[in-house]
């Protein structure tokens, strides 16, 4: 029997999503606890997450409310750290592959999608960035796909997919909604861009892991695209 494992997330964080992805993929039980990020109870920062980030996962120690973290867990933080920590709790899950080369590309993607993908994304959304920017890093994202490859490393879903999956879907909610801090019909211009044959490998490639049942379980559409609107909206 596995040890327990409990999931501080937030609904409307990709950081999240991540995590909730490679669980659930990997078939794995587990139990979720929804924190107020924007509120945080006293109990997460001095029990689970000092920095009071989520996710964060507690593993281990004895079965407990998630209300009341026990010191015998250990707790677990990063998105891509937890990733790993996942597919290796759960080897024949296939989240990572067994092959030394397939999971040094996994990895080298990990951390091009942070670099290249998050960075310049949520710079853009807070109005601090450029679209150009977005649309360099989705060329090196690209750069990476093979051509007739279903996934972002081969024909297997890995926690490559999961590291990305939640922000190509935050993109698209920007470009068909124009939600964010740059100027107005930016966003737009950016989705009009990515649908020209430049970004098709892309495109394709973003279609298919947005697809995933795994995917729709746990993106909330609508309340990202009203967390955006709100949130990031510019200034009048």
């Amino acid at each position: 029997m596995s040890e327990q494992l409990t999931l501080y997330l937030h609904t409307l964080s990709p950081y999240s999503q991540k995590a909730e992805l490679a669980l659930i993929e990997a078939n794995a039980p587990y139990t979720g606890y929804q924190v107020d990020v924007f509120n945080k109870p006293e109990w997460f920062v001095s029990k689970v997450n000092p920095v009071g980030k989520v996710p964060t996962v507690a593993y281990g120690g004895p079965s407990v409310n998630p209300d009341e973290p026990s010191a015998a867990s250990s707790k677990i933080t990063e998105s891509n750290v937890i990733l790993e920590f996942l597919a290796d709790l759960y080897p024949n899950s296939g989240l990572l592959p067994k092959d030394p080369v397939s999971r040094s590309k996994v990895r080298l993607f990990l951390d091009a999608n942070s670099k290249s993908i998050e960075e310049p994304l949520y710079a853009f959304l807070g109005g601090a960035g450029s679209y150009e920017n977005v649309l360099k890093g989705i060329e090196v994202i690209q750069g990476f796909l093979e051509e007739d490859a279903d996934f972002a490393v081969g024909v297997h879903y890995t926690i490559a997919d999961a590291s990305i999956s939640p922000h190509i879907a935050r993109l698209r909610v920007i470009t068909e909604t124009d939600a964010g801090r740059f100027p107005a019909g930016m966003g737009i211009k950016l989705g009009e861009e990515l649908k020209g044959p430049k970004f098709a490998k892309f495109t394709k490639y973003a279609d298919r892991v947005l697809q995933r049942a795994s995917f729709k379980q746990t993106f909330d559409q609508e309340g990202v695209a009203t967390f955006f609107k709100a949130f990031y909206a510019r200034a009048q």
